[in-house]
C-alpha cells in the first residue's frame, strides 16, 4: 500500500509531464509525443500489464468483462463472520456469567462475614478470627447440601491422603522473632502441613470433626493457610441459547495470607473452572442439532478460498514485480527503487491473510468447544474478535476507491512516519514519569502500586480523566512526599496535555493540510508511475482482454472511467 497522490505524469491523450524524475541518468528512455524512445511491442505489452495490475476494480471489470465475484466473496465473508462472532459471544457471555456468580456464591458461602463493599480489603486481626474463618469455612463445605440453593456435588479423592477437602498451614522451618530485643532468627525453608476431610466420614464417625478443629496454627512463623476443595455443578441456560449444558468443575482455594506478619491476615477466595461433556445428556423433546458445527465449518471453508486467492495475488504482484525489475536491469540498465517493488505487495491483501488465519483457527477451537472437546473460550474469543475487527477495517479499502473517502487512509500514511518518530520521544519522558510514580508514591497512593497501575493512571491524566481523584487519593503521612506528588502531577499534567498532545494533534492536522493542498504543490513520480504513465489505453478499449488474469479484486465501484491519476492515488 504505498503512498502516492494525484500524479501529471499523463492526461486522457497520453502527453508525458515534464515534470517526470528521471533521476539525471541520461539513459532512461525519454518521452516523445506520448511513448517513449525504443518502445518495442515487449515493452508496450509489459506497460500495458503494469497499467492493468494497478487499475482499480471497476476498470478491471470494464477491461476484462468478468463478473466480480471476489467482491462477493469478501462480503459474505463479512457477514458470516460477524455473525459467528455474535454467535460466540452470547455462549461465552453465558459461560462468564456462570462462573462469575458461582465465584460470587462461593464467596458468601465459604467466608464468614463477607462483604462485597470490602471484597480487596477483606482480612481478620486475631487469633480467634483467623480460627473461626477457618472452622466456618470447613462447616459450610460439610454441610453443602443441606444450605446451598445451588446443585453441587463433591469431588472425592483430590485431597490430601485421598481426601476431598484439603486444610494446609504453610511456615518457615524455623522462626524465633523477637521485637524487643531487636533480634531474630530464620530458616527460609518453608514446611507444609496438611489435614483430610471427607464429607462422608462426619456423620458416622464424629470424631473425625475433631481432626481439623485440634488444628493448631503457628502464628510466628505462619506465611499463609489454604483451603482447597472441588464441586461439580450444571450448567443448563445454554438451552437458551439451543445448545447442549456443560458440566463444570470448580476449584476452589481459600487463602489466608500472613506473609507480611503485619498483624493483618488477608482472606481471599480464587476460583477456577474446567467444562467438560456431560455423560448422556437428555433433554427433553430436543434433538441433536449440527447447525452451528455446519456454521462453522462453512466460515472456515469460506476464509480458507478467501487465504488461497489473496495470496494468489501477493504472488502474481511479486511476479510481476520480479518482470519489472529485470526489464529495467537488461533494457535500460537501471535499478528499481524500493518504494517501486514495494507497491506490487498490497497490504490490504495482507491484512485479509492474517484475518483469514485466525478465523480459521478461531472457527477450529469454536468447534472443539462446542463439541466439548475444549474450553479455551478466552483464546478463542480473541482470535475471532481479532479477526472480525481486521475485515472490518479491511472495509476501507473500498472506501478508497472514492477520493472524496480516502482522505483518512491518506492522512494517516502521510502522517505515520512523523507520529512513529514523535512517539519514540515522547515515550522516553511517559516510561520516566511512570518508574518515578511507581518508587515514591507507590506506597502512599492506591493507584500506583505496580507500573501496569500506575500507566493507566497517567493515560487517564492525559485524557482528562479522575484528575481530581488522583490527587485527592494521596495519603499525607509523610509532607515531603505530598509535596512531591503535587509538583509530580502538575509537571506531568502541563506536559502532556498542554505541549505533547497539543503537538501530537498538530502533527495529523498538518498531514491533512498538506494533502488537503497537494494537487497546488509538485508532485513527484517514480519511474514507475512515468513508465506505466505512457500507456493511454483505457480499459473498455479492448486491448486488456488478451492479458493474464490479474490478481483477486474486490471491489467494484460505479461505472466510469478511472484516469491513472486516480489509481495512483488509491494504489
Amino acid at each position: 500500500m504505498a503512498a502516492s497522490g494525484h500524479h501529471d505524469a499523463s492526461d486522457s491523450s497520453g502527453d508525458h509531464s515534464p515534470r517526470v524524475n528521471n533521476h539525471g541518468n541520461p539513459r532512461f528512455p525519454v518521452a516523445t509525443e506520448g511513448h517513449w524512445v525504443g518502445a518495442d511491442p515487449e515493452e508496450e505489452a509489459l506497460r500495458r500489464k503494469l497499467k492493468y495490475f494497478f487499475m482499480s476494480p471497476c476498470d478491471k471489470y470494464h477491461a476484462k468483462g468478468r463478473k466480480p465475484f471476489k467482491l462477493g466473496l469478501q462480503l459474505l465473508k463479512i457477514i458470516i463472520v460477524t455473525v459467528q462472532l455474535v454467535l460466540f459471544g452470547l455462549s461465552n457471555q453465558v459461560v462468564v456469567t456462570f462462573k462469575e456468580e458461582n465465584t460470587m456464591t462461593f464467596k458468601h458461602l465459604f467466608l464468614k462475614d463477607y462483604d462485597e463493599a470490602s471484597d480487596d480489603s477483606f482480612a481478620v486481626y486475631t487469633q480467634s478470627d483467623v480460627y473461626d474463618h477457618i472452622f466456618y469455612a470447613v462447616e459450610q463445605y460439610l454441610a453443602l447440601p443441606e444450605t446451598t440453593v445451588g446443585r453441587y456435588a463433591y469431588v472425592y479423592g483430590v485431597g490430601v491422603n485421598g481426601s476431598a477437602l484439603s486444610l494446609c498451614q504453610q511456615y518457615y522451618k524455623k522462626g524465633r522473632i523477637d521485637p524487643a530485643n531487636d533480634t531474630f532468627n530464620i530458616d527460609p525453608h518453608i514446611i507444609t502441613d496438611c489435614v483430610g476431610v471427607d464429607p462422608l466420614s462426619v456423620t458416622p464417625a464424629p470424631p473425625l470433626a475433631g481432626v481439623y478443629k485440634n488444628f493448631t496454627l503457628k502464628f510466628h512463623k505462619l506465611i499463609n493457610v489454604t483451603i482447597e476443595f472441588q464441586l461439580k455443578a450444571i450448567n443448563i441456560q445454554t438451552i437458551i441459547n439451543n445448545e447442549i449444558p456443560d458440566c463444570y468443575t470448580f476449584y476452589i482455594t481459600i487463602v489466608l495470607d500472613n506473609r507480611a506478619h503485619s498483624g493483618k491476615v488477608k482472606i481471599s477466595l480464587d476460583n477456577q473452572a474446567s467444562i467438560k461433556e456431560c455423560k448422556d445428556p437428555s433433554i427433553s423433546g430436543h434433538a441433536e442439532s449440527y447447525t452451528r458445527l455446519a456454521f462453522d465449518v462453512a466460515v472456515a471453508l469460506v476464509c480458507m478460498l478467501s487465504l488461497v486467492l489473496c495470496g494468489r495475488s501477493i504472488l502474481r504482484g511479486i511476479t510481476l514485480q520480479h518482470e519489472f525489475v529485470g526489464f529495467f536491469r537488461d533494457r535500460m540498465d537501471r535499478k528499481v527503487h524500493w518504494g517501486d517493488r514495494l507497491e506490487f505487495i498490497n497490504g490490504w491483501y495482507i491484512l485479509l491473510i492474517v484475518s483469514d488465519i485466525l478465523t480459521i483457527i478461531g472457527s477450529i477451537i469454536k468447534i472443539g468447544i462446542e463439541s466439548k472437546n475444549m474450553s479455551s473460550y478466552d483464546l478463542c474469543g480473541i482470535l475471532l474478535g481479532t479477526s472480525t475487527l481486521l475485515v472490518w477495517v479491511g472495509v476501507i479499502r473500498y472506501l478508497t476507491f472514492f477520493q472524496k473517502y480516502n482522505i483518512l487512509i491518506v492522512t494517516l500514511r502521510a502522517a505515520f512516519p512523523n507520529v512513529i518518530r514523535f512517539c519514540c520521544c515522547v515515550a522516553v519522558i511517559y516510561l520516566g514519569y511512570c518508574f518515578c510514580g511507581w518508587i515514591v508514591l507507590g506506597p502512599y497512593h492506591v493507584k500506583f502500586r505496580s507500573l501496569s497501575m500506575v500507566s493507566e493512571c497517567l493515560f487517564s491524566l492525559i485524557n482528562g480523566d479522575d484528575m481530581f481523584v488522583t490527587f485527592s487519593g494521596m495519603q499525607e503521612s509523610s509532607t515531603l512526599v505530598w509535596v512531591f506528588s503535587q509538583v509530580y502531577l502538575y509537571t506531568f499534567i502541563s506536559l502532556f496535555i498542554y505541549m505533547v498532545l497539543s503537538l501530537f494533534i498538530a502533527l495529523i492536522t498538518g498531514a491533512y493540510e498538506t494533502i488537503k493542498h497537494q494537487t497546488q504543490e509538485p508532485i513527484h513520480i517514480t519511474d514507475l508511475h512515468a513508465f506505466i504513465a505512457e500507456c493511454t489505453d483505457t480499459p473498455s478499449s479492448g486491448k486488456f482482454r488478451g492479458l493474464e488474469t490479474s490478481p483477486c479484486s474486490f471491489f467494484c465501484c460505479c461505472d466510469r472511467t478511472t484516469t491513472y491519476e486516480d489509481v495512483l492515488l488509491v494504489n
